[in-house]
């Protein structure tokens, strides 16, 4: 099941999505599925219709919580230890933009990077829960790019400015519920060339170990969103550059890179 938030010049609704790619069709269910059991309205809308357009599966109702350093390679293109416990940041919901959305570069930072990630998505009130019962409290998952200004990361004591401007957390094109992420190729392409290429299994820390581990320093509520990580292979985003970050049996999120002069 993949479940989509879409608008087609009304407000926000959630659909299920079917069909293969490019010849999705939306099936419209009823209020929001994190909350409320998923029930179809009878409408359908195909996704290349006139005027629908995708928005982010998930605005976090409170946090969007980054892991850092979480792939050994990553970690050590960066001339970076494997942190022994997860290394936690906060990205704000302000952050969050969608498919096709713009990354806009801010005129403070000459360096930002792609991130490409797998992420989680929380689906209930979730507090100190043990690794082996942590994925009951995931509604499921996503793609993300964590989008990161590198030279402010370095200059900066903490990483807030350079991990949370706005537009820095593409997410989509949707959510799936129930789905094996043990395994599953995590890659970025930038205007067609492969840029990372990684794969889940490769995780320092696992899926469920994150969601306790994160459970145990803050309380995580229904839509908030933990980011796992990234592979190696993280590069520059320049002015007109599209970039794609694909996730094995999710989908491909893509967004147009953009810096905006005075």
């Amino acid at each position: 099941m993949r479940i989509a938030r879409f608008t087609n010049g009304s407000d926000p609704r959630y659909a299920l999505v079917e069909g293969e790619p490019g010849q999705e069709e939306l099936v419209v269910i009823t209020g929001d599925p994190i909350y409320t059991p998923v029930q179809p309205t009878g409408e359908r809308v195909r996704l290349d219709d006139d005027g629908v357009r995708l928005l982010a599966p998930v605005i976090p109702r409170s946090k969007i919580v980054g892991v850092g350093r979480n792939y050994a390679a990553h970690a050590a293109e960066h001339g970076n230890e494997v942190p022994t416990q997860p290394l936690l940041f906060l990205k704000p919901n302000t952050s969050v933009i969608g498919p096709d959305d713009p990354i806009v570069l801010p005129d403070w930072t000459e360096h930002v990077e792609h991130e490409a990630e797998l992420a989680v998505v929380i689906g209930k009130v979730t507090k100190d829960v043990s690794p082996e019962h942590a994925l009951q409290y995931v509604f499921g998952y996503t793609v993300a790019n964590d989008v990161t200004a590198r030279d402010i990361q370095r200059s900066d004591a903490q990483w807030t400015r350079a991990k949370g401007f706005d537009t820095s957390c593409p997410i989509g094109p949707w959510l799936v519920p129930g789905l094996a992420v043990d395994d599953l190729a995590v890659t970025a392409r930038v205007n067609g060339e492969a840029r990372q290429d990684g794969r889940t299994s490769q995780m320092v820390f696992d899926v469920a170990y994150l969601v306790s581990y994160v459970s145990e320093v803050f309380t995580l509520l229904p839509g908030d969103v933990i980011l796992t990580g990234t592979p190696a292979g993280v590069g520059r985003l320049e002015h007109r550059d599209v970039v794609e970050v694909e996730v094995e049996d999710i989908g491909v999120l893509r967004n147009p890179v953009l810096r905006r002069t005075p």
